[in-house]
């Protein structure tokens, strides 16, 4: 342990080869348990009664505990589900620096370790809003990814962190850009490499041994990853805005709603429907995009009215220091019980641009929200594109 380098995103050679633990993070001296323990999240075979060790890097030696798990409810019945691995730390372990999670009765030598993270609570954070994506796969919708992230920057957003799986080149040039500036950060998530991901939620349409390409292990890896880099949390996918309906950005809405709901919940937004199959309108339309591969979503503005009494595939903004378990939309656990409430959606509400299908005889709903952007959105996607451009 004293020669120990840190390496990140490491397997354990002893762990059973049933049992993936990607991208792990920890939580030692944690702000929310009254004792120390280290949290690991990771992808586990559920019907496999396994058990795991932790070996640590206590104080310049090694020592060694029983750890136990827990299999988030969230698997939709497939084969493998996200799990949360707990190590109970001794308190004669005053200087806790890596860790191994093994599989139980483990002989031989550990070689692959993990640095401890989260061990210091800070008193201010290097980001007031984070957004976490989950996951990005055959993504090509170049015109797309520059105005979500444009308007990501306009609604307050400091940090965009992106689990990516592939795409193709042209959106790599932009998210190359974009990782420069250190506006977004690129997590590899390359587990379709070790066991077979679904491209759906549903096993029975979609078959594969993990709910659509990892996409709520990944979820929660970037709740602990960003756990003390960030205020606030946002949940969402890349087709998805959330915008405040009387002021312009999270930070003004925030206020607003920790005055009205409460300081120590989530937040859920209302998902809206604005497919690309409506009607365009292009009072707004940029010829200089019409070349740039992907669908200008500033030409649609009209939206499929939701049916009172369903189910609403909202996301959330949440503080991520009071998640346990996280899902794609909302929390399972909570640290204070409260989970999460709906936000009014006069006050804010989710806007999800995709190829939707919806009935003949649907009455659309006019909402040209979005076009309250437009004099700052137009001129920075603009500008973005040419920059791209010239860096080719």
């Amino acid at each position: 342990c004293n020669t120990l380098k840190r390496k990140e995103h490491l397997k354990s050679h002893h762990m059973t080869p049933l049992t993936y633990t990607l991208s792990i993070q920890f939580s030692a001296k944690h702000h929310r348990f009254r004792e120390k323990e280290i949290k690991t999240i990771a992808i586990v075979l559920r019907h496999e009664q396994a058990t795991y060790s932790c070996v640590m890097c206590c104080d310049g030696g090694i020592m060694t505990s029983n750890a136990y798990y827990s299999i988030h409810s969230d698997h939709f019945n497939f084969e493998y589900g996200t799990a949360t691995i707990t190590c109970p730390i001794s308190s004669r372990c005053l200087i806790l620096t890596h860790v191994a999670i093994t599989a139980g009765g483990v002989s031989g030598r550990v070689t692959s370790f993990q640095p401890v993270r989260n061990r210091d609570v800070p008193t201010s954070f290097p980001y007031e809003f984070t957004i976490c994506i989950s996951v990005m796969y055959d993504y090509k919708n170049v015109l797309n990814l520059v105005q979500f992230m444009e308007m990501f920057r306009l609604l307050g957003a400091q940090r965009v962190v992106i689990y990516k799986t592939n795409c193709d080149s042209e959106t790599q040039k932009v998210l190359d850009y974009y990782e420069r500036s250190g506006f977004v950060e690129i997590i590899p998530w390359t587990i379709k490499n070790h066991i077979k991901v679904s491209t759906g939620w549903k096993i029975d349409i979609s078959p594969g041994q993990l709910h659509y390409y990892g996409q709520i292990p990944a979820l929660n890896d970037c709740v602990f990853r960003y756990m003390y880099q960030t205020r606030y949390l946002a949940l969402q996918d890349l087709d998805e805005l959330i915008l405040p309906i009387k002021v312009k950005t999270w930070t003004e809405l925030f206020p607003e709603l920790e005055n009205k709901y409460s300081s120590d919940v989530g937040f859920e937004f209302e998902n809206n429907q604005f497919p690309f199959s409506a009607k365009t309108h292009v009072d707004h339309d940029v010829e200089t995009w019409n070349h740039v591969k992907g669908i200008n979503i500033i030409n649609y503005i009209d939206r499929v009215p939701n049916i009172p009494g369903t189910f609403n595939n909202y996301k959330i903004i949440v503080n991520p220091r009071l998640v346990q378990e996280a899902t794609v939309h909302g929390l399972l656990k909570s640290a204070n019980g409260k989970g999460t409430v709906r936000v009014d959606n006069a006050i804010a509400r989710m806007y999800h641009f995709k190829d939707f299908t919806y009935s003949p005889n649907t009455d659309l709903i006019k909402d040209d929200h979005l076009w309250d952007y437009t004099n700052d959105l137009i001129p920075a996607v603009s500008k973005l594109r040419n920059t791209t451009s010239d860096s080719s």
